[in-house]
């Protein structure tokens, strides 16, 4: 009987929480600024929630099942939490340990001002691709270019930028990545096809931001007042670790266990690794932060520096602001961030709201271009409501299926759209999950990096304009339409 009572959702029922989410989003910014991700957003997402699960009530469906979505959704980000519970105490174990120390101290006086951010981007693409992890790479290689930008005196914001372009780049084209085998499995395309199809807007959008990125850091040089300033973080940070290159062997197991391992462990592994390694290299530090030394003074550092993070007072702004970070402690913000983003998000998905939204779009989509600029409006736009990269990837990829196999496209088409649109796009949103992991390592919000992620900008720009102009669209025969339209 209770079947019989369910309706399905209308235009009106689908909009609803769509403008209490505009409205909330909106007031929270308007009333407390960049602060609002800091509490005022997750509580904004949570009532965005409960304003869905009324409509699903509304529309007949018992609270079990409302439960029961919401059981999913804490299932489906399982595996970002524990990864994000890692970054956090990796950062504060990799501190005290002196690893990212030694990786600002080195970094320091290799990279010079003036290819900065160039140079951010171009390694984390090459390390992303090496390993297959966006969240990785910015979690650690991220984390002290970051903290090399400030004691450098260049942007924080323009460097995060040119990571999370590096990192979404060598994401989209590794063999490794889940996103990318994800979406070939989605649209049944071949992975190596599928990579090769994606480097024609993937290659050319780093390529324009890699061009960006060297003019913004054009004739920038240190002022004699910033090498200045320089001089004394350098001599602070070797007054207070030994610089050594074994400070930066847990660093090296991260990037070679990654291939093998699932990214929490080998993030843990790394963190355990620098614990081990740190009352060895920098026992003074160690001791200090324990309150005693010897080896339960090293087990306290280290179950500290993984809880609440290292902390450091040494009267220099610039290296306590390096320092003093991390801990799985800081991450708790941003998990009840990404929390009520994807129960918000879950709900809206499972009780066909979201696709009572996107079903109009796809019947108006006249034309090879305004369909792709729809899949692509589609998949930014369920970033921003559902607060989730994977269900940016896994709805858009299903719903446009059929209608690109009865227009002649090519499944490759959807695939590389898809990725250009769902993954590449989710670090621009605040209260997306890889936005506020993203704004949570690297310590800069995602409002202040989002102008400078040029490759995040350009990669779906590109697909779109593809769509329009027809370059690089592959079409299929009449015979494969209708294979595809009967798998």
């Amino acid at each position: 009987m209770a079947n019989d009572r369910r309706r399905e959702p209308s235009l009106i029922d689908a909009l609803i929480p769509m403008a209490t989410l505009v409205v909330l989003i909106g007031g929270a910014l308007a009333l407390f600024g960049l602060d609002a991700l800091n509490g005022p957003i997750q509580v904004a997402l949570v009532l965005c929630a409960l304003v869905a699960a009324l409509v699903v009530l509304k529309n007949g469906h018992p609270w079990e099942d409302v439960q029961a979505s919401g059981q999913r959704a804490l299932s489906s980000i399982t595996s970002a939490m524990f990864i994000l519970l890692a970054v956090g105490a990796l950062i504060g174990v990799w501190n005290m340990s002196g690893t990212i120390p030694t990786l600002v101290y080195y970094g320091i006086q290799v990279l010079s001002p003036g290819w900065y951010y160039a140079a951010s981007a171009l390694i984390c693409g090459l390390i992303a691709m090496s390993i297959g992890s966006s969240w990785t790479t910015a979690g650690t290689i991220g984390v002290g270019l970051v903290g090399i930008a400030i004691m450098l005196g260049v942007s924080p914001a323009i460097t995060a930028g040119a990571v999370i372009s590096g990192a979404y780049l060598g994401d989209k084209l590794s063999p490794l990545s889940e996103t990318t085998v994800l979406t070939a499995q989605l649209v049944k395309v071949d992975l190596y096809q599928h990579i090769k199809r994606q480097a024609w807007t993937s290659v050319p959008a780093f390529v324009l931001g890699f061009v960006l990125f060297l003019l913004l850091g054009l004739g920038r040089g240190p002022s004699p007042a910033q090498e200045g300033e320089t001089a004394v973080d350098l001599k602070a940070l070797g007054d207070i670790f030994w610089i050594t290159p074994l400070n930066l062997l847990p660093l090296l197991l991260v990037v070679l266990s990654i291939r093998k391992t699932p990214a929490t462990l080998a993030l843990v592994a790394s963190t355990l690794f620098a614990g081990l390694l740190g009352p060895f290299t920098q026992p003074a530090v160690v001791a200090e932060f324990a309150g005693q030394g010897g080896v339960l003074g090293g087990v306290k550092a280290v179950w500290q520096a993984m809880a609440t993070g290292f902390d450091k007072n040494t009267g220099i702004a610039d290296v306590d602001a390096l320092l003093s970070r991390g801990g799985m402690e800081s991450m708790l913000t941003t998990l009840w961030l990404i929390i009520g983003a994807v129960t918000f998000g879950t709900v809206l998905e499972e009780f066909g709201l979201i696709n009572r939204l996107i079903a109009p779009m796809v019947r108006s989509a006249r034309g090879t271009g305004r369909l792709f600029l729809t899949v692509f409006a589609s998949a930014f736009g369920l970033n921003v409501i559902a607060g989730d990269q994977y269900i940016a990837l896994v709805l858009p990829a299903r719903v446009y299926r059929a209608e690109f196999a009865r227009r002649g496209l090519a499944p490759a088409n959807l695939s590389r759209l898809t990725a250009d649109s769902g993954t590449v796009t989710s670090p621009l949103v605040p209260w997306n999950s890889c936005g506020a992991f993203m704004s949570a390592v690297l310590g800069v919000s995602t409002l202040a990096y989002l102008p400078f992620c040029f490759f995040n900008i350009f990669s779906p720009l590109l697909s779109v304009l593809y769509g329009f102009t027809g370059f690089r669209i592959e079409r299929v025969a009449a015979s494969e339409v209708t294979h595809e339209q009967h798998h």
